[in-house]
């Protein structure tokens, strides 16, 4: 309506925007001044949304999780050898490139949680991400163990393991370290399940 008032995006495109600013421009650059120019709101009315950056950048981490967890469950629950699976969650679970926005952002957030004033709820949630990626690795494992397609291994204790191989590599591929670019990782992460997973012919 003319001379009305502008209704404020939904707090989705807010986030969609946040993390399209991440990916093209890089976290640095994402101010709460800058956000709000590109969705059309003041620094003010984001503050009155989120309460604080932290906020934001939990609730933009919490949007691009539900967006891989549905695609992850897209990927696992297909007619497949439970192998296949396995190295398609790999395959998600590893950044694409260095400055992988997604892992910018959860490296940034951990980071930020490490302040001693840091929000129970706040961690509550980041454990609910992590615990997410967990459940369903493990639910894998112990659906390859049962067809034979994997050793008897226990999965909870190796998706922990295998997990913080995965955290390792995949923030060394975030950062840039040298000589860990992503094919690197993932055929590293192959020849380890091969030599301590997979069942014996």
């Amino acid at each position: 309506m003319a001379g009305g008032r502008r209704q404020a995006p939904p707090r989705e495109d807010v986030l969609a925007a946040a993390m399209e600013m991440i990916a093209e421009r890089g976290l640095e650059k994402l101010t709460m001044a800058a956000l709000g120019r590109e969705v059309g709101m003041s620094s003010g009315h984001l503050l009155y949304y989120f309460g604080s950056k932290d906020e934001l950048l939990l609730r933009t981490l919490e949007w691009s999780e539900g967006r891989l967890g549905a695609e992850r469950g897209r990927l696992l629950t297909r007619t497949a050898p439970a192998r296949e699976r396995l190295d398609a969650y790999v395959d998600l679970y590893v950044p694409d490139r260095h400055r992988d926005p997604h892992w910018t952002l959860w490296l940034e957030v951990w980071n930020r949680s490490q302040n001693a004033d840091a929000d129970a709820d706040a961690r509550d949630r980041q454990a609910a991400i992590e615990g997410a990626w967990h459940r369903d690795l493990v639910a894998l494992l112990a659906e390859g163990v049962s067809r034979g397609e994997f050793r008897r291994v226990d999965p909870d204790r190796f998706a922990t393991r295998l997990r913080s191989l995965l955290d390792g590599f995949s923030i060394h591929v975030a950062i840039g370290l040298r000589g860990t670019d992503r094919t690197q990782v993932l055929a590293h992460v192959r020849e380890f399940l091969a030599d301590s997973l997979l069942a014996d012919t």
